[in-house]
């Protein structure tokens, strides 16, 4: 884990470069310009890539859960295009969403949260079959999943504060061949950062997901087995 202060990796200043052949006349303007250089941060081809993470899925459940024999199949959820990215978000405030530089999850974080659920469904061991919409399993249910909430939230502190790590999904369990909608769920976690820290931070990301999936999971086995 990156032990690098959270500072690090809040997104970098935008630098307006003049790329014209004209030289810069004097010393004044020169000594003007470098500390504005000196602040910039210039992606390079060929430079180095961002930090990969990703988060692990739920493995613990309560044993006393129903065993469900039935398929399921787990769509990707939809996402809106601020959140449907590889890019870690973080919002400052409540009306902006920003992004935390030279860090990214391994994959989008709308195929991110369905493989984790796919996996979390495996680890229960109480279903017969679950999958991705893409393996072509014939399914007596499918799974809807909309990711709402998935950012570090900054309001109201300081760039080295713990963050509140928010993930909320709405979920519609459909039963087929009917198409008809057996139940609708909405699971939201809240979890502060233990410190300012950026493997803090994903630490919480990872607290807060499993604790969604937990209850998706369970509630939709719960509701396959009626």
């Amino acid at each position: 884990m990156n032990k690098t202060p959270i500072s690090e990796h809040l997104p970098h200043v935008p630098c307006l470069i003049n790329r014209s052949r004209r030289r810069l006349m004097g010393a004044v303007a020169v000594s003007v310009l470098m500390p504005v250089l000196a602040a910039c941060s210039i992606d390079l081809p060929g430079g180095p890539g961002p930090k990969l993470y990703t988060l692990t899925p739920k493995s613990t459940f309560d044993q006393a859960m129903p065993f469900v024999d039935r398929q399921l199949l787990v769509e990707q959820p939809v996402a809106a295009s601020g959140l449907n990215t590889a890019r870690i978000v973080l919002k400052p405030n409540p009306y902006q969403l920003d992004y935390f530089a030279s860090v990214a999850w391994a994959d989008r974080a709308t195929s991110m949260v369905q493989t984790l659920l796919v996996e979390s469904f495996e680890n229960t061991k109480k279903i017969v079959s679950v999958g991705r919409e893409t393996t072509g399993l014939r399914a007596d249910y499918i799974l809807k999943n909309e990711l709402r909430e998935f950012q570090a939230e900054y309001f109201d502190r300081s760039t080295n504060a713990a963050p509140d790590i928010r993930v909320r999904i709405s979920a519609t369990l459909i039963k087929m061949p009917e198409r008809a909608i057996v139940s609708r769920f909405e699971e939201e976690q809240v979890v502060t950062a233990d410190n300012g820290r950026f493997d803090s931070v994903v630490q919480g990301f990872d607290v807060a997901l499993g604790k969604v999936l937990s209850e998706i999971v369970e509630q939709t086995l719960v509701e396959m087995a009626r």
